[in-house]
């Protein structure tokens, strides 16, 4: 009651001075009325105009912008001192998960994760992809839709290679890769047989060989790029080699090609210890030859991309497709190796473990081609005098305990992969037991160390994929001379490495390092022929785009051709 009998009075009171007004000067009393409506007039319309324009910006996103049904990821921009500022400062940018074009959309994403995160969680392109390249992929899908494992012209082209005769009615031509060597000669070979399906109209078909499916992710929508287990060569291709009467060496030898009779498959021996005869793959005037045969059966552990760059019936082809020559390997290799599931576990769980959140990530591949137990000195000598010569990661202070850094200090994780454990061991020892002495902080870290390359075992390869996988996503990456392994990184992730030399008698080359002069992987075992004056020349010096490696004095790679 005394609450209610308070607001009586208080409204009393608040209609008494009201009455006061009006009685005391009626125009200031209308007055107030409405500048009072008309204020809350203004304020209305103001909020009705704002609430309408972000509808309206929400609803139907500018001609420029970025559709409702892109994805978008939010970056945290750091400012000036280094710290987080997630409220002023997050930015969305969209996801380009199909890489600019480069992979085909349409895939069951739950099936291979890698295939559509690697943008997102990983590393995108270098640059932009040609529409030439682009609308090659795409137009190889359809063709391998077509003619892959099972379809009805896969079967009829089957039924031809098994009765060995070929009616040349099928449109379907093949390149079988059979499954050779270590991983990382595996993967560069495969984008070399994939490039050379592209350049002759061909579908690449996959010796799935032991572990080949738990490692990748079918690259091709619908129609898989796995050779079928009853294909009826497969039993056969151990046996391959330079002797087979099927090899293309040996038939050139012994002069049983005729342009009347088109055999229904050859065998392409492109392995290291190749000779001179089966080389010639690389003139066109064979490749006219092969190009009639409709099973190519091709068995290498070399990356021969270089070699078809000097061939002139391609020359045209692969200007159109790769205007910048070194980005070669770095688009195919992100076109067709999406680590499964299984791997992209591997892979993320570390990398959100250890290295995302680190200002800088560098890279070190450590392979030793030494013989006897190590770790040895002198390599751990050169790993040290290359990163540090080179300003990858800081000295170390040994006489202060602790240096003092204003403000928020730099981080570098540094991944390291090897066979051993010893140089990572003494590398996270140094920056553990001393201070730096730009103050940074420097975290050293090795997934694996199974002591010696253990090809066909499948964890050892799921792991040596995912530690190649992981490299490619650092800024800064050091290699080992002639590593394959290395290599794959490099190249998926766009980075020109700094190179380990290979030492010499058991000593640290001085010096110890190079950058490489691209992207690109080498080809250790080149042809050294002029297919049209059939005599010996420096491949390494015919066009400006093909040199000789920094790693391999007779090898070859692509480089940028700035002429």
């Amino acid at each position: 009651m005394r609450f209610r009998k308070k607001s009586i009075d208080d409204a009393e009171k608040f209609s008494d001075w009201d009455t006061h007004c009006v009685l005391k000067d009626p125009n200031i009393k209308c007055g107030l009325n409405l500048m009072r409506l008309m204020g809350i007039f203004v304020v209305f319309l103001m909020l009705f105009s704002v609430l309408f324009s972000v509808s309206v910006i929400l609803r139907d996103p500018p001609s420029d912008g970025v559709s409702d049904a892109s994805p978008v990821t939010v970056f945290q921009v750091k400012d000036s001192q280094g710290s987080d500022n997630v409220f002023s400062d997050s930015i969305r940018l969209p996801e380009d998960k199909l890489l600019g074009g480069l992979l085909a959309a349409g895939f069951d994403e739950k099936t291979c994760l890698s295939r559509y995160l690697s943008a997102v969680n990983g590393k995108g392109l270098s640059e932009k992809p040609s529409s030439y390249l682009i609308s090659k992929l795409r137009n190889y899908e359809a063709l391998h839709k077509q003619c892959g494992p099972y379809t009805a012209a896969y079967n009829k082209t089957l039924e031809e290679l098994e009765y060995g005769h070929f009616s040349g009615s099928s449109p379907c031509k093949y390149v079988v890769w059979i499954s050779f060597s270590g991983l990382g000669n595996r993967i560069l070979t495969l984008a070399s047989a994939f490039l050379y399906a592209l350049l002759t109209n061909r579908v690449l078909l996959v010796d799935p060989g032991r572990d080949m499916t738990n490692l990748f992710c079918e690259p091709f929508p619908e129609v898989s790029w796995f050779l079928p287990p009853d294909f009826p060569l497969k039993s056969q291709f151990p046996n391959f080699n330079q002797e087979s009467s099927e090899c293309y060496g040996k038939m050139l030898k012994n002069k049983t090609i005729t342009n009347s009779v088109v055999p229904s498959y050859v065998y392409l021996h492109l392995v290291h210890d190749y000779d001179d005869q089966d080389k010639l793959f690389f003139c066109d005037e064979d490749q006219s030859f092969l190009q009639k045969v409709p099973w190519l059966i091709m068995k290498t552990d070399n990356y021969f991309v270089p070699s078809l760059f000097l061939m002139p019936s391609f020359e045209q082809e692969l200007s159109d497709l790769f205007p910048n020559k070194e980005t070669v390997f770095h688009f195919l290799g992100r076109y067709l190796f999406h680590p499964t599931n299984k791997v992209w576990g591997l892979v993320m769980r570390y990398y959100e473990a250890y290295l995302s959140r680190a200002d800088e990530k560098v890279g070190i591949q450590i392979r030793v081609f030494d013989t006897g137990t190590g770790p040895f000195q002198h390599v751990l000598d050169q790993i040290l005098a290359c990163t540090l010569k080179e300003n990858i990661l800081p000295d170390v202070n040994r006489q202060q305990d602790i240096i003092s850094s204003g403000g928020k200090r730099k981080s570098k994780a540094v991944l390291m992969t090897s066979l051993s454990s010893g140089y990572f061991e003494r590398v996270r020892n140094m920056y553990w037991e001393y201070p730096t002495m730009t103050g940074e902080l420097v975290g050293i870290y090795q997934p694996s160390h199974e002591g010696y390359q253990q090809t066909e075992k499948h964890m050892h390869n799921q792991k040596a994929w995912a530690e190649m996988y992981l490299l490619s996503l650092t800024d800064v990456l050091v290699t080992s001379s002639w590593s394959t392994f290395g290599y794959v990184a490099q190249g998926l992730g766009g980075i020109k490495p700094w190179i380990l030399y290979k030492p010499e008698n058991g000593t640290a080359p001085d010096p110890p390092c190079q950058r490489a002069m691209s992207m690109e992987p080498c080809f250790h075992a080149p042809p050294f022929y002029d297919c049209k004056a059939k005599r010996g020349i420096d491949t390494g010096k015919l066009v400006p785009h093909v040199r000789h490696c920094e790693d391999m004095s007779w090898g070859l790679k692509l480089v940028r051709n700035y002429g």
